[in-house]
Formats: structure tokens, sequence, C-alpha cells
């Protein structure tokens, strides 16, 4: 069988792929989602944004979604935050988080270089937007896909 979006993870993968957000969100009131494309037809940020804006991550009260969104096809990624979390983050933070990733992708560890991406976005929202008593969980932690 062909890969699609939603069988480039094994199911324990998946499972992997969504307790390292639910762990990255633990104590945060930010929230990680991933997004899994066949293929961006465009510009991968331009993708991303797009992606962004429909699962409604830019709708958190403080602002501070992250997005990471894979495209197979074109085998290339983009990490997306919202303006509260990149007003805080250091310079080159999301850049730095990719190369960690891609050392990962380029030895065909996908799960293993998202789950650190997700984990380093993880400590970033922690230090900046520790969770309190009133915090909800604003966006669901589900891997998304795209149309295949």
């Amino acid at each position: 069988m062909p890969k699609t979006a939603k069988n480039f993870f094994t199911p324990e993968q998946q499972e992997d792929i969504l307790q390292a957000i639910r762990e990255a969100e633990l104590d945060t009131s930010g929230e990680i989602r991933v997004h899994i494309e066949q293929k961006c037809k465009g510009d991968i940020l331009d993708c991303a944004a797009y992606i962004f804006k429909k699962l409604g991550m830019h709708k958190t009260d403080l602002r501070n979604g992250v997005l990471i969104y894979l495209s197979l096809e074109n085998r290339t990624f983009a990490i997306i935050g919202d303006m509260g979390i990149n007003a805080v983050v250091p310079d080159n933070f999301w850049e730095k988080t990719k190369l960690l990733m891609i050392n990962h992708f380029r030895e065909g560890r996908f799960a293993e270089g998202l789950i650190e991406g997700i984990g380093q976005a993880g400590l970033q929202l922690k230090k900046h937007f520790p969770h309190k008593s009133d915090d909800k969980n604003e966006l669901s932690d589900d891997l998304s896909f795209g149309q295949d």
C-alpha cells in the first residue's frame, strides 16, 4: 500500500506523537498541532499558514499555538508559531528546532524527529506560558490530515 498522509506513521507512532503533544502541553497554556499533508500546492509556509488558520490555531487566548506541518510528496515541513509565542522565543528558535528535526528525518526517523520538535516547542511554551488553574485545552491534540 502506498504511503498516504493518514498511514505515513504507524498507529503506534501516531500514538507516540499524540503522547508527546500531551506531555508538551501538560504544564502550559500553549497548544501544539501536527498536520500531515500528501502534497502542498505552492509555498510551504503559505500552505502551513492556511492550515494554521483552518485549524483555528489563531484563536487561542494568548496566541500561543504552534503548528508543525509536513508535506510528504514535497519532502518538506514548516513550523509556525502564533504571534504570542513568536514574540518571546529566542531568535532563530524555529530554525534551530527544524535542524534538530531534519537530523532525524535524514535517517528516516520521522516520528522521532516530530517528537523532538514537539518537545522543543513545549519547553518554550512552558517557560513563557506556564499552566494556570483556569487553563483549558483550547484545541484538539489529535493529528490532522490533508485530503489524499
